[in-house]
């Protein structure tokens, strides 16, 4: 392999593929380097951790085909410190190095070879199952992808179950506490393979795509890879694969309220302020805040009062304005909850449907029907000191 490519370029590609680089202590070491190919004409950069694979093509002077695999974190922190000009590569294949040159720096790279390195599939167009607009796919993610576990003991809470259906996507995702869904417009509609899976993708590969392409111009394109135990997400110079879960996803339709006794809009921000100052106050006593909602009497507004105390700090109330319709009532949340999700909300008001203190709330954005946040209360009894 012999190309040139420019500085800039490269160390782009190399920060965007980085993420799917393995750790260190990984039992494959090959998947701690990046592959580098020549691919029609392109210098094709591409890292893998088995979970999720991505790939990334620049443009590239190419003089001889070839591949190499050389160490991620050395190649890419050599690459970021080249004067932003031209970079020449070519490989050594007797020795398996890379020889890398860049106006007055030559380095030597040790390398394994390419064929070692695991396949990463690739798309294919007359395979496209769906299209989805990258900012309604960013948003997607953003609004969903926080809510899964991390605990791998229990895998199928660790993933983001997507639903693609007629000219219609959706993504949920829970940790068994709290549930986030979030539902968009396809660009056109669907055309699903007989007996496709669901497609339950573990939420670091779907938070790696939206890093990747949520910001690019073109739809997302979404296929299955021909053994249907993983999916592609397709976009400009850019592909990123995700292997399925195979888990099955709580049934969780009927554990959202249909109802609701008492509804609570207020501003969004506000209410995000007042969380976050509560959660200071919050940390000795497992991150439970008080909400207690008072409904207005004419002419004052309705109240909903955020309160946290710990014997060792002190206690803290925040009283903000809301529009209240139903009954009184005090409940508990886990404050870093209900942080994590009002910072994902862009509406400017959210409302908040409760139908007791024990049972579970349903967070929406006002004026977009698309989403809601379903959250489990906290028994305030047991996490308040004494």
């Amino acid at each position: 392999m012999k190309v040139s490519c420019l500085q800039e370029n490269l160390a782009r590609a190399l920060n965007v593929v980085g993420r799917a680089v393995a750790s260190r202590s990984t039992t494959y070491p090959i998947l701690t380097h990046v592959l580098l190919a020549t691919d029609n004409g392109r210098l094709k950069v591409a890292a893998t951790n088995l979970e999720t694979g991505i790939t990334c093509w620049i443009g590239a002077k190419v003089e001889g085909e070839g591949a190499i695999t050389v160490p991620a974190r050395t190649f890419t922190d050599l690459i970021a410190l080249l004067p932003p000009d031209k970079i020449d590569l070519e490989v050594n294949v007797r020795t398996q190095s890379l020889h890398i040159r860049s106006g007055r720096t030559d380095a030597n790279l040790k390398g394994v070879d390419a064929q070692e390195f695991p396949i990463i599939p690739s798309f294919a167009p007359d395979a496209a199952m769906a299209f989805i607009e990258a900012g309604a796919l960013k948003k997607l993610v953003s609004q969903v992808s926080f809510a899964a576990s991390t605990d791998e003991n229990r895998p199928s809470l660790t993933g983001v179950l997507t639903k693609i259906e007629d000219s219609r996507v959706t993504m949920v995702a829970t940790d068994g506490f709290r549930l986030s869904l979030r539902s968009s417009t396809l660009k056109d509609q669907a055309t699903l393979p007989e007996n496709a899976p669901p497609l339950l993708i573990p939420a670091r590969a779907v938070t790696e795509v939206a890093r990747v392409l949520g910001d690019q111009e073109k739809p997302v394109a979404v296929s299955f890879t021909p053994s249907h135990n993983q999916v592609i997400f397709h976009g400009e110079n850019i592909d990123v694969v995700a292997q399925l879960i195979e888990h099955k996803f709580p049934q969780y339709e009927s554990i959202i309220p249909r109802k609701y006794d008492t509804r609570t809009v207020v501003n969004t921000a506000e209410f995000l302020k007042a969380c976050r100052q509560a959660s200071i106050f919050a940390r000795e006593s497992a991150d439970a805040v008080r909400l207690t909602i008072k409904p207005g009497e004419d002419p004052l507004p309705g109240q909903l009062l955020v309160a946290a105390r710990a014997d060792q700090t002190g206690e803290n109330l925040i009283q903000l304005e809301a529009l209240i319709s139903g009954n009184a009532l005090e409940i508990g949340f886990n404050v870093r909850y209900l942080i994590e999700v009002l910072s994902v909300i862009d509406a400017p008001q959210v409302a908040l449907e409760t139908t007791g203190a024990t049972s579970p709330a349903v967070i929406r954005a006002v004026g977009d029907d698309q989403f809601l946040h379903l959250i489990m209360p906290m028994n305030l009894a047991k996490t308040q000191p004494a």
